[in-house]
């Protein structure tokens, strides 16, 4: 049983098929969320609030690049899936802070290591690509398209 699955209630022969996770299906709520969770900017907020917690501006400068509308529309999804709590806090003028729920600390944890994978790696990913990239000569690409007739 995979990890999304889960055995049935006490007294139940099935499980609720509406509660059945499984991202390769066309339907399936958790590709909604895992878009939110790893789009650019979402998983870059994520992780930058797994930092600390921030007020949108020093989330914005935090995460470099991003408008000021992409942020607030992926931070009310992040809200929304239940991975930030956003904070008004009492001031003048009011102020509103974002920090992580405990389940988007767990993803942000998830996500920093995927990032420390890929940053450790980009020598070999530019070396890959450096490979990939090397334009054939053009006599050389004419002779694979002889041999293959």
């Amino acid at each position: 049983m995979s990890a999304a699955q889960s055995a049935p209630e006490s007294g139940s022969d099935e499980v609720d098929q509406a509660f059945v996770a499984d991202v390769f299906a066309r339907d399936c709520a958790s590709r909604d969320i895992l878009q939110n969770v790893t789009s650019r900017w979402g998983l870059l907020a994520l992780v930058a609030l797994g930092e600390s917690d921030m007020r949108f501006n020093a989330l914005r400068r935090r995460v470099d690049g991003v408008s000021e509308r992409m942020l607030s529309v992926t931070l009310q999804a992040l809200e929304r899936d239940g991975f930030v709590n956003r904070s008004v806090l009492q001031a003048i003028p009011p102020r509103v802070e974002y920090s992580l729920t405990d389940l988007g600390a767990e993803v942000a944890a998830r996500l920093t290591g995927l990032i420390e994978f890929v940053e450790g790696h980009v020598a070999d990913v530019a070396e890959s690509r450096a490979a990939h990239d090397v334009p054939v000569p053009a006599d050389a690409a004419r002779g694979r398209r002889s041999q293959k007739s």
